[in-house]
């Protein structure tokens, strides 16, 4: 009867550090978010065009960026699309196109769904645009001049 008893106390302890490794094993909420990123979002309007198969229909769709980083992006698309998808993503101001993978999928709302797509890998240069450094602190930034409120000098004649 100990052997049994033992034995299941030790199953017990088991079964708690298993919990306590699972648990940790999945990011929480604050994890997931800004403490876990790779690079710095941009919340930018973009216009993109976005190419994929959905078995064995091919699907073009233009729409705009809702936030860029030197990792993907988020966009707005009205095609069906799953986890693990790969498309690819083109820029249409530079005409270049990588390869990415549908990283998340939300709930439709209006007929698009919120798509996150992570490029294969980082392009920062991608989107023509310079990130902050990882050690950058938005509290950092310059705080914008005042401006004078004095009126402009008069043109003559005008």
């Amino acid at each position: 009867m100990r052997v049994r008893a033992t034995t299941l106390k030790l199953f017990y302890e088991c079964k708690i550090v298993m919990r306590k490794i699972k648990v940790s094993a999945y990011p929480t909420a604050v994890e997931n978010s800004a403490e876990r990123r790779r690079s710095h979002r941009v919340y930018i309007t973009m216009p993109v065009i976005i190419r994929g198969k959905n078995g064995n229909l091919s699907f073009n769709e233009e729409t705009h960026t809702a936030s860029v980083s030197a990792h993907g992006c988020m966009v707005r698309l009205a095609e069906k699309v799953m986890r693990g998808q790969e498309v690819a993503i083109l820029n249409p101001k530079t005409v270049e196109e990588l390869p990415c993978t549908v990283t998340f999928v939300g709930q439709k709302e209006s007929g698009k769904a919120e798509v996150g797509l992570e490029f294969t890998e980082p392009s920062p240069l991608f989107w023509r645009m310079t990130f902050p450094s990882q050690d950058w602190d938005p509290s950092e930034r310059k705080a914008p001049t005042i401006t004078s409120t004095r009126a402009l000098p008069r043109r003559n004649g005008g």
